[in-house]
């Protein structure tokens, strides 16, 4: 019988996709051993916009989060997203503090790292690929899929190789606004697997309403494994339900390792979650319907959710659709970089600043006047040129690798974070994110001295 695997998605992307990252672990955590026993190939759990999204709003370690999850699901590999030099963070980093946090990244539970670079700039992933492998875990590059005039089959299967020599140990198409269609998945799914043998992972979103049909094309064309999320938390900027993609494949005659029982028992105990988040508001109802227009404006599931509660911060959240409109015009000026963090922030942003502002680029944002400069890789295309003079002047953009220009910073980062970083995981915790990881610190320290330890003793009557 044929086989096809399954990645579950629902405590990461789905959660980014639809809730912005918002789901605490105390939401989450009965359901794990449920998932434990599913039979996953893996599971999504960390990464993307989790680490941040933990110390800015939750008030989690997210380490610490990561032990519990290893702990409750000691059967099924875990699998976090990585964003190649940028980490999880949305600026590069020093070799030596990505080194460190792919490290501690294993040691702590993960199996899987899914990397990719969001201009699909190779030089960005190399490294992190050697590290991973280095650690023992497996080392997953991505593709990000895009639809422009300088993107093609060619060009995607010459990323492939370049992945191949440097030893990645599997494949994966990361679809990030679900634009897709069935007939590109199929051709691109047979374009590389004609060239490689690695295992190849197909990762899409229902944004637009593709996701199933061009899984099912990926399948047929000889796809390994493909990402979905369960379906309390599935549909719209999120990924094809895990019910539904299990039952269609087994019907075709493919062995999906899933049992739909099991399946049933686990969205059972996801389903009241769903609901307390649609009753509070944390769930907004635009991020579950099928946005068709996506296929224009390229914006993938995250950053549909992102916007829209940016322009609520600015009481503008009717003017959501001019942004939409906006989003390809600076993409195209920026020389049609993939939308995917951190792009799809950095476009996001200024979309909203050209919408928002007096005129377009009046405000143009420090990363984007960093990416201009080289800072974040090699742009795919050809940026404009009168951005360029606004904000570079006579001056050339970097043409080497931007971490080749740093200096390591892990033992800086040991020496700044201050005493209320406890261990190597809260330093790295400060070198993604200094200013928040110092907050979090302090609050949790502020937390645990609150707690008040009561002695109890017998009283002698």
């Amino acid at each position: 019988m044929k086989k096809v695997r399954f990645t579950e998605l629902v405590l990461r992307d789905g959660n980014q996709s639809q809730l912005a990252t918002r789901m605490p672990f105390a939401d989450f955590v009965d359901v794990l051993p449920e998932l434990d026993k599913a039979g996953f190939e893996s599971m999504e759990v960390w990464g993307g916009a989790t680490f941040d999204t933990c110390l800015r709003y939750l008030k989690e370690d997210p380490w610490e989060r990561l032990r519990k999850i290893r702990k409750a699901c000691p059967n099924t590999k875990l699998q976090m997203l990585l964003r190649g030099q940028n980490l999880l963070g949305y600026r590069h980093y020093p070799d030596d503090v990505v080194r460190a946090f792919i490290n501690r990244a294993v040691a702590n539970g993960i199996d899987v790292i899914r990397i990719f670079d969001a201009l699909n700039d190779p030089r960005n992933v190399e490294l992190a690929i050697e590290e991973t492998r280095k650690q023992g875990a497996e080392a997953q590059a991505a593709i990000c899929y895009t639809i422009s005039p300088i993107h093609d089959l060619d060009s995607y299967v010459r990323l492939v190789r370049q992945f191949e020599d440097m030893g990645a140990t599997s494949l994966c198409i990361k679809d990030m606004a679900g634009i897709m269609l069935p007939d590109q998945a199929e051709a691109l799914v047979r374009a590389i697997k004609a060239v490689s043998d690695l295992p190849l992972h197909i990762h899409t979103h229902t944004t637009t309403g593709m996701a199933m049909m061009s899984l099912l094309k990926s399948v047929e064309a000889g796809a390994d494994v493909i990402d979905t999320a369960m379906s309390s938390f599935s549909g719209g900027t999120s990924h094809a339900p895990t019910e539904t993609m299990a039952a269609a494949l087994e019907a075709y005659g493919y062995d999906t390792g899933l049992n739909q029982r099991q399946l049933k028992k686990i969205n059972d105990l996801l389903s009241p979650v769903q609901e307390k988040y649609i009753e509070d508001g944390s769930l907004d109802p635009r991020v579950l319907t099928t946005r068709t227009d996506a296929l224009v404006y390229q914006v993938p599931g995250g950053m549909i959710s992102n916007l829209i509660a940016q322009l609520k911060m600015y009481n503008a959240g009717d003017r959501l659709e001019e942004v939409f409109d906006e989003v390809p015009l600076v993409r195209k000026d920026l020389g049609y970089p993939p939308l995917v963090t951190p792009m799809s922030q950095m476009v996001g942003v200024q979309a909203v600043n050209n919408v928002l502002g007096k005129e377009r680029y009046a405000n143009i944002s420090r990363e984007i006047r960093a990416y201009i400069a080289g800072e974040y890789g090699r742009a795919p295309g050809e940026i404009n040129p009168e951005l360029v003079k606004k904000v570079l002047g006579d001056a050339e953009p970097l043409q080497v690798r931007f971490a080749d220009t740093m200096e390591p910073g892990l033992e800086q980062a040991k020496k700044d974070a201050g005493p209320l970083a406890r261990d190597i995981d809260d330093v790295l915790s400060y070198a993604t994110f200094p200013q928040i990881a110092q907050d979090f610190f302090a609050e949790r320290e502020k937390r645990e001295q609150n707690i008040q330890k009561y002695t109890i003793r017998r009283v002698e009557k």
